[in-house]
């Protein structure tokens, strides 16, 4: 009997451990990826380039996900094999707290130190993110990985959202903390690192390492990975619904991904105060959480692709009354708008996506979706970027309407 509640404890400990690291890795992707670093890329390192600064934040966003494209089937065959999750973990968070700690020592005009820190930013998280999620069967079995899963979801909107509040403070309040104006800033940056690293920590004692899934070797695993890629994608041909799917989900997902990466720098662009354009994001990730759970009940009654078209609706209106923006008051108005559909959108594209896949094949479907998911956010900042240096932001937050309606279009077919 002791042994038993020994072992019970011990799983509810790496439980909560590997919740917690959702919320030591969420604060990477509200403050550095949607909030803070954005406004610091365009107005520091890209002040010698203007309004082109806007520009190379899209392209550098684009180039991330790229790299991301290519490493996601590597990454995922060195997980099945390698029977060191942890450690590849370590590496990749490692990389990614270097880099953030690294960028409050970015200066004025030093636009490629400040684009190769973001690269090694984007890869580093998501990669150590591929990692943590494949933990997570060694931590739950079968019929709680939902539940948890959904947990650390939870967590990490919470533990992203706190850190935001006081790097907030400590933009708007940077002599409370000793520091100048930028110095704020950079303070930022420092404290989204060691976060990141200390509530990591848990994970790393707690959560055991799994035993490989099988005994080929990491390079043929990588190998296999790429084959089994190139099947499904020849599979998916003989699933026109699903195929039909897919190329919406790209559409609107990528428009999604845009507004999330591009919103902040957009609104710099065209005036708006940094503390208002990070408090508006702020709302946004508390917004987001209770709105997911309504769109949930939504798809009940309605169903969950009806549901998905009123929220791809919204963003519509979202990116039309975008390019009207003026003021703050306007930017508020549209984070509340975001956190309305964010969460709920991504939800129910999933569940979505769920129906349409082959019984039987949900790993390999679920495989390929990863990849895909990561393809989805190349093309919109490259569009934005591309708009920007030809005509002006507000054009391309207007380009958007385009991957929403087509991705709209499709579903309705």
């Amino acid at each position: 009997m002791g042994a038993k509640t020994e072992q019970d404890l011990q799983r509810k400990r790496a439980v909560r451990a590997w919740v917690v690291y959702d919320w030591a890795n969420s604060a990477y992707f509200t403050t550095m990826v949607a909030a803070v670093l954005p406004i610091f890329f365009v107005s520091v390192p890209g002040a010698h380039l203007g309004d082109d600064a806007v520009s190379y934040w899209g392209f550098t966003q684009s180039a991330a996900m790229f790299i991301l494209v290519l490493l996601s089937p590597v990454l995922g065959a060195v997980a099945d094999v390698s029977g060191s999750k942890k450690k590849l973990l370590v590496l990749f968070m490692g990389i990614g707290v270097l880099s953030t700690a690294l960028f409050a020592l970015v200066g004025e005009g030093q636009i490629w130190f400040a684009v190769a820190l973001t690269l090694l930013g984007v890869v580093g998280s998501s990669g150590a993110n591929n990692f943590y999620d494949a933990l997570l069967p060694s931590v739950a079995a079968p019929h709680e990985q939902d539940r948890i899963s959904a947990r650390g979801y939870a967590y990490g909107y919470l533990g992203g959202g706190l850190l935001l509040a006081v790097n907030l403070l400590m933009i708007q309040k940077p002599e409370w903390f000793g520091v100048d104006s930028l110095g704020g800033t950079r303070l930022a940056f420092l404290s989204v690192a060691l976060w990141w690293l200390v509530f990591s920590v848990p994970l790393l004692r707690h959560v055991p390492e799994p035993r490989p899934a099988n005994s080929v070797s990491a390079g043929e695993s990588v190998r296999l990975a790429f084959v089994r890629l190139g099947e499904t994608m020849r599979r998916v041909r003989h699933y026109p619904e699903l195929l039909k799917y897919l190329i919406g989900f790209w559409l609107f997902s990528d428009g999604i991904g845009t507004i999330i990466r591009m919103a902040t720098v957009y609104g710099e662009s065209i005036g708006i105060g940094q503390t208002h354009l990070i408090a508006a994001l702020l709302i946004t990730q508390f917004v987001g959480f209770p709105c997911s759970l309504l769109f949930g009940k939504l798809a009940g009654r309605f169903g969950a692709k009806t549901s998905l078209q009123i929220s791809l609706a919204i963003y519509v209106l979202i990116t039309v009354l975008g390019f009207f923006m003026t003021s703050a008051l306007h930017f508020y108005l549209l984070a509340v708008m975001v956190g309305f559909v964010q969460g709920g959108s991504q939800a129910l594209a999933r569940s979505l996506y769920i129906r349409l896949i082959p019984v039987g094949r949900e790993a390999e479907f679920f495989g390929f979706m990863s990849v895909w998911n990561k393809f989805a956010g190349i093309v919109g900042p490259a569009v934005f970027g591309f708009v920007n240096l030809y005509a002006t932001s507000r054009f391309g937050i207007l380009a958007l309407v385009f991957f929403f309606v087509s991705g709209m279009v499709l579903l309705g077919l």
